[in-house]
């Protein structure tokens, strides 16, 4: 027999609707602008270094710079949405990001295009919470899930942009005016934002929150910490999300042509392949989360172990170069990556309260990029120590994923345990409130 006290629609959900799709879109599209600039680097990296005269471990650096700009940059812009709103955050973020692709396209020099860089990530930290809390306020919860891997599809359609336009753009009209040209997008979406953009609907205004300035920061931090699914999401986004922003980020079209022997234009074609299979795999994940919640590990733990066996076939592969079907087969798995990491959303978005949901996702949000970056460093390091040994380098990505898994097997139990008793208090709480 079913539950009384289910609904549709929790008490005080958002309405959703034609005008929180119109809202959202225009977050979406900052966000979208900022994957562009984001992974602008990846089919630009062998251009960089002969442009700027630097090695692999010079050339990771860039992307190093701009993820530990970007992960640390994630509680202080989870915290400032959570007080300030989405709108002001994402102009922000717009701002930065737009002058940092700016800046890059003029750099004259190996040290100014890092600081570009770095400006360019912390603009781009702004954007993908502010998105998220964007649709919890816009949505009801239990679209969620589907509306956060749409939001990380929408991102992945800014990979591709890359991929396609901005690599043909960069071999057709050069460095300075593609990159240049490019940040005019910046300006668009900044506009669209001033404009159009609004944090929440009507009638749906957060509860006021006395914010005591590091007083309210700490609490803020240890609460959300404190919840065992805001860690266990961490730990899911650090361990899917990696090896597929390692690849496409960087290494992937140094890997492909170098170690693989295929030429640009085919590596450039199975970068595609990561994105448009993340693009599907996103849609068909968000539809079985939102229809059996219980299937987030599964799906999470079983993204990791394809990965890992797949990019172990690769690397292993006893002839000179991998069999062309192999990675294909590789690329298409890679593209599970991020839709496997947006399922940390999904364990720290029951755990925190609306009021809370920016900074827990900020936090979430950190376990991917720290190991993006750990493990651009090491790649780097590792070429350059054994001569571009791409096997010995590559295989830094199995050691994350070894502690990745351990820190979820260690804190699912917990996590479960907690989000069932928060699921049972809060519907004795609506047996209870008194029929309008």
């Amino acid at each position: 027999m079913s539950s009384p006290v289910r609904s549709a629609t929790l008490p005080g959900d958002p309405p959703g609707g034609r005008g929180a799709v119109a809202v959202w879109s225009v977050g979406v599209a900052v966000y979208f602008v900022a994957v562009i600039f984001r992974t602008s680097l990846g089919v630009a990296g062998l251009d960089a270094a002969a442009r700027f005269h630097v090695n692999a471990s010079a050339l990771s650096t860039f992307s190093i710079l701009q993820l530990l700009v970007y992960a640390g940059m994630q509680i202080p812009v989870g915290l400032l949405v959570d007080r300030l709103g989405t709108r002001k955050v994402l102009s922000i973020g717009a701002v930065l990001f737009t002058a940092g692709q700016l800046g890059f396209a003029f750099s004259p020099s190996y040290g100014t295009a890092l600081a570009s860089r770095a400006l360019l990530g912390c603009g781009d930290a702004m954007t993908f919470i502010s998105v998220l809390r964007l649709g919890t306020r816009w949505f009801p919860a239990r679209r969620g899930p589907l509306v956060a891997q749409l939001a990380g599809l929408v991102g992945m359609a800014g990979n591709l942009f890359s991929t396609l336009v901005l690599a043909r753009l960069l071999h057709g009209i050069g460095w300075t005016r593609a990159f240049a040209g490019s940040a005019l997008a910046g300006v668009v979406v900044l506009v669209l934002t001033l404009l159009f953009l609004k944090d929440h609907p009507e009638g749906h205004e957060p509860e006021p929150s006395p914010h005591q300035g590091s007083v309210y920061v700490r609490r803020q931090i240890a609460e959300a910490w404190r919840e065992p699914g805001t860690r266990l999401g961490l730990w899911v986004h650090f361990t899917t999300q990696f090896p597929a922003m390692v690849f496409l980020l960087l290494w992937g079209l140094p890997f492909l042509v170098q170690a693989q022997g295929l030429s640009r234009a085919t590596a450039g074609e199975l970068l595609t392949l990561v994105v448009l299979s993340n693009m599907v795999i996103g849609l068909v994940y968000g539809q079985i989360v939102a229809r059996h919640h219980a299937a987030r590990l599964p799906l999470a733990l079983g993204t990791v172990t394809a990965t890992a066996s797949l990019w172990a076939g690769t690397l292993a592969y006893p002839g000179e170069h991998a069999p062309m079907w192999l990675l294909v087969v590789l690329c298409a798995v890679l593209g599970a990556c991020g839709p496997a990491s947006m399922l940390g959303f999904d364990f720290a978005r029951p755990a925190n309260p609306p009021e809370r949901q920016g900074t827990a996702s900020g936090i979430t949000n950190m376990g991917g990029f720290i190991a993006s970056m750990t493990t651009l460093f090491a790649i780097g390091v590792l070429l350059d120590a054994t001569g571009d040994d791409y096997t010995v380098a590559f295989s830094a990505v199995f050691v994350l994923q070894a502690l990745g898994v351990s820190q979820i097997l260690r804190l699912r139990g917990r996590a479960v345990r907690r989000e069932r008793e928060r699921l049972v208090a809060s519907r004795v709480e609506t047996m209870h409130v008194p029929a309008a």
